[in-house]
């Protein structure tokens, strides 16, 4: 499957984005989905997770609360709406898939597909 990011952009502190992630294929409702980000000098980090009916999600700490994810199978497309934004929610957002019917949305390793990124900056 390919994954396009989408929907990034420049906001100041406390505003909002969404992105989007589209994907290709007819087996889009077979992949467990996450949103991975990775700012300047720093590792990747879990964001979000959303289960393949969309019926689970799980976030990370700092994001709960401001951050929803949300999935669309017929649409081939997963959500990421950011609101509250900080200045260090700046980074590279990815999209990823991940094949098998996990739980485990924050391990890395488990997805085997990812999108190019999407630059999301928030200037205080």
């Amino acid at each position: 499957v390919q994954l396009q990011a989408s929907g990034g952009g420049s906001v100041q502190a406390g505003g909002s984005l969404r992105l989007s992630c589209a994907a290709s294929g007819h087996t889009f409702g077979t992949y467990t989905m996450g949103w991975f980000r990775q700012a300047p000098g720093k590792l990747r980090e879990f964001v979000a997770g959303i289960s393949r009916g969309g019926r689970v999600t799980d976030y990370a700490d700092s994001m709960k609360g401001r951050f929803t994810i949300s999935r669309d199978n017929a649409e081939n497309t997963v959500y990421l709406q950011m609101n509250s934004l900080k200045p260090e929610d700046t980074a590279v957002y990815y999209c990823a898939a991940d094949g098998t019917p996990s739980y485990s949305f924050r391990s890395e390793s488990r997805y085997d597909y990812w999108g190019h990124g999407t630059q999301v900056t928030v200037s205080s």
